[in-house]
């Protein structure tokens, strides 16, 4: 019987002893399996997503490539984005970034804007040599940290957006593939003669909101301009001639006292001109200044101007309120009333003036038949 007990009881001990190890067995075979699932940080595809961009962003343009592959995380800066459905434009705006990352050369579109970007340093676009657009606007960029080259070799570029920055001077040289340049809101205080020299393709220059003084003859090369925007600045001149192509000239809220005699003659196909809150009286224009058949609209509002200036009979809108006019000449519309002769003028403003509405003279309605708005 003690025999029999005490066989009993290492048989007890054999099984525990085997069932501990059958758990150390599993507790080894759990670890290995949590190594296999464990990844390394610093790997670059530590792990995969079923979206493989799960990240929204803005759409931006499509550019007509067939159908690559989506582009893979290493061909494309951590600090952006570069959606696979868009594989040419690389989003890098409102991230809070104090340099420009690195750009991969398949980039066509790439976006930095609104952040706090203040250099742009020299040979940051030399692997992307096919850029269209550059968008740098909202940023601290200082005209002494742009690389005197980083634009020049940019051969493709059509639009730069340097706007709402720190530029005191006018960036160059720029490509002349150029067709969009916008330096608006900056400090920049005059634009020298060669600063635009060779942009014979840009169509629009806006230079609106800086402390610009001068501008000489910079404009006369621009042959392909459509659009010159120099509107609040401190210009006491207009240029010294402008482009023949020029369709819109906004000069707006400047200290232009005075316009030479045909002007605008070198421009036939200018439609539009802004130069109200100027200083502009009748000594300072010459009798045919506004006398341009291309122009559809003329705004002189807020000047000093005593006398309606001459303006052609295709004129369509006048903006002449504001001033110190104390007269209603019919002569500055139609030289000679009749049923043949009369002003195309649709829109005319008179007010905020000296004038009164009886001192519209009685042929007023014959030559101005087409008007449907005069306010006096």
């Amino acid at each position: 019987m003690q025999w029999a007990s005490i066989l009993l009881l290492a048989g007890l001990c054999s099984l525990s002893q085997g069932q501990y190890e059958e758990d150390s067995h599993w507790w080894l075979q759990y670890l290995r399996n949590q190594q296999s699932t464990y990844y390394d940080p610093y790997d670059t595809y530590p792990y995969e997503t079923s979206d493989p961009y799960p990240y929204e962003v803005e759409e931006g343009p499509a550019y007509a490539y067939g159908a690559p592959p989506p582009p893979e995380p290493r061909d494309c800066p951590q600090e952006c984005d570069c959606p696979p459905n868009f594989p040419t434009a690389m989003y890098c705006d409102n991230r809070n970034l104090k340099y420009l990352p690195f750009v991969p050369s398949r980039m066509k579109y790439v976006y930095f804007q609104n952040n706090q970007i203040a250099a742009i340093q020299e040979g940051v676009f030399d692997n992307a040599t096919g850029l269209l657009w550059i968008a740098l606007h909202g940023n601290q960029i200082t005209s002494d940290k742009i690389g005197r080259k980083v634009f020049s070799k940019l051969r493709h570029l059509e639009r730069l957006y340097l706007d709402h920055n720190n530029l005191t001077r006018m960036p160059g040289p720029l490509p002349r593939s150029l067709r969009e340049l916008h330096l608006d809101h900056n400090q920049i205080s005059r634009v020298p003669n060669n600063a635009l020299e060779g942009l014979e393709n840009l169509t629009a220059l806006y230079l609106h909101h800086n402390e610009i003084q001068e501008v000489g003859s910079s404009m006369r090369g621009l042959r392909s301009l459509i659009l010159l925007d120099l509107s609040y600045n401190h210009l006491r001149r207009v240029p010294d001639g402008l482009p023949s192509a020029l369709e819109q000239l906004y000069l707006e809220h400047n200290n232009v006292y005075t316009v030479p005699d045909s002007y605008f003659r070198g421009s036939p196909k200018l439609l539009y001109v802004r130069l109200s809150h100027n200083s502009l009286t009748n000594n300072g224009l010459a009798t045919n200044t506004f006398n341009s058949s291309s122009l559809l609209e003329l705004d002189l509002s807020y000047n000093q101007l005593q006398k309606i200036p001459p303006v052609n009979t295709n004129l369509e809108n006048l903006y002449l309120q504001g001033n110190r006019i104390n007269e209603f000449s019919i002569s500055s519309f139609c030289t000679v009333v009749d049923v043949m002769n009369f002003s195309k003028l649709q829109v005319l403003r008179l007010d905020g003036n000296e004038i009164k509405r009886s001192a519209m003279p009685v042929d007023a309605p014959l030559c101005l038949r087409l008007a449907s708005l005069i306010e006096i």
